[in-house]
């Protein structure tokens, strides 16, 4: 089954993050005036989406409730430039953030006063990353909140390595060593690339993300399920939550499944930051749960609406 995602109303538009042309879609409310001025929201994708997939579902939905909204392929990925391709680099994930607020700053029809954030998965975190030092960011939501660097040190649900930290960082290495003899890049997947990866031991979430980026229920041409090995030294050394507290007194919204595998993220998150913050639970729903499935979107885009009503809109 696949789930509409409205990545077809987009609007392809690009724009510069340092030398590299972002690839993006931007998104208009119902009867759109381009003599108004709009609030505008910047949406991040999960680690190993594009575009096309849950980040221009929220776009479209929150669009509807008159925000400009602008979903982007991550550099290095997708049908943005940057290289070496597929690298997951967070600390480039979230300037690739800053460079889409700089875009919307830059219409003639978006309010830069009135610039907010979110993010899902992985894209979360590096949101939530972004609006400790960009200013210009004045809310910022997660929904479904990933910190990359704490997994990579720690591991994630499925995951049980002993001593995992040092066991990645000898895996990158290795692969760094071998690039730089000339060999080919490693890869490895984001999720299981096929059923046949999948057994007894494999965890809901990967179960749950094989099913919507490797079916037909959200797969992607350009959602390819592979990053660079290297990239995990970077992923490593990132802190997604490090400085929350410094967000305060802009508001901060996390939005989670209540069967999440993965809440021990938001929980982290949500205890360091300040007020104003916000928790919003989603009885019922896993983690990938939130990224498409309508019974649980539309629950998530009415609290967003509230959320970022009361934050960029005053009501």
């Amino acid at each position: 089954m696949r789930y509409e995602t409205h990545y077809q109303e987009g609007k392809k538009v690009s724009y510069k993050k340092y030398g590299d042309t972002m690839a993006a879609l931007l998104f208009f409310p119902p009867n759109f005036d381009a003599g108004k001025r709009y609030p505008a929201l910047v949406v991040t994708h999960p680690g190993g989406g594009v575009k096309e997939q849950c980040s221009s579902l929220y776009c479209w939905n929150m669009a509807q409730h008159g925000y400009v909204t602008l979903a982007f392929d991550a550099s290095h990925q997708g049908e943005s430039e940057g290289l070496p391709r597929y690298v997951e680099d967070p600390f480039s994930r979230v300037e690739d953030i800053r460079a889409s607020v700089d875009y919307l700053s830059s219409l003639d029809f978006v309010d830069e006063a009135r610039i907010g954030a979110l993010g899902v998965c992985a894209g979360a975190g590096y949101t939530m990353s972004a609006v400790q030092t960009d200013l210009r960011i004045q809310a910022a939501a997660g929904i479904s909140t990933w910190c990359t660097g704490n997994s990579a040190r720690n591991g994630f649900p499925g995951v049980n390595i002993p001593d995992y930290m040092h066991w990645l960082l000898g895996e990158v290495a290795k692969a760094r060593t071998a690039e730089a003899r000339g060999e080919e890049p490693r890869y490895w997947t984001y999720v299981p690339a096929s059923e046949a990866d999948i057994d007894e031991n494999t965890s809901t979430i990967q179960r749950e993300a094989f099913e919507y980026y490797r079916t037909d229920r959200c797969s992607y041409p350009t959602s390819v399920n592979k990053y660079l090995v290297s990239s995990n030294d970077k992923l490593a050394s990132f802190d997604a939550f490090a400085y929350l507290d410094t967000v305060s007194p802009r508001p901060l919204l996390f939005i989670v499944g209540s069967r999440a595998d993965t809440r021990y993220f938001t929980e982290d998150a949500l205890s360091r930051a300040r007020e104003p913050k916000e928790l919003f639970v989603v009885e019922g729903a896993s983690h990938i749960d939130l990224y498409d499935k309508p019974e649980f979107v539309s629950q998530i885009v009415k609290k967003l609406a509230s959320f970022f009503g009361k934050s960029l809109k005053g009501e």
